[in-house]
């Protein structure tokens, strides 16, 4: 009895489906300039993985750059050497 619970169980743990995803946030980012010369034309839009907070620790802090988050969305799988899956209203538009 207990080899057929043992056989049981371990085919169940062993079907399950593992699956990942992973957030991207898109953020305006614009460096910060001492002098009023800052304009609009200098803001990039970038990509990440990174939440708000580690991507502004990661690219210099709140003194270096100005990053707005402009959206997030979730992609499914691993970010692992793939380029990050597009917003969804961008996937329809197609």
């Amino acid at each position: 009895m207990i080899k057929l619970i043992t056989v049981l169980l371990s085919l169940g743990v062993f079907s399950l489906k593992a699956s990942a995803e992973y957030r991207v946030y898109q953020y305006l980012v614009k460096p910060k300039m001492t002098s009023s010369m800052a304009t609009q034309v200098d803001a990039k839009i970038q990509r990440s993985t990174l939440n708000p907070v580690s991507f502004l620790a990661y690219n210099g802090g709140a003194n270096a750059i100005d990053a707005t988050l402009v959206r997030s969305w979730m992609c499914p799988g691993s970010t692992a050497r793939k380029d990050f899956c597009r917003h969804p209203s961008e996937r329809v538009n197609q």
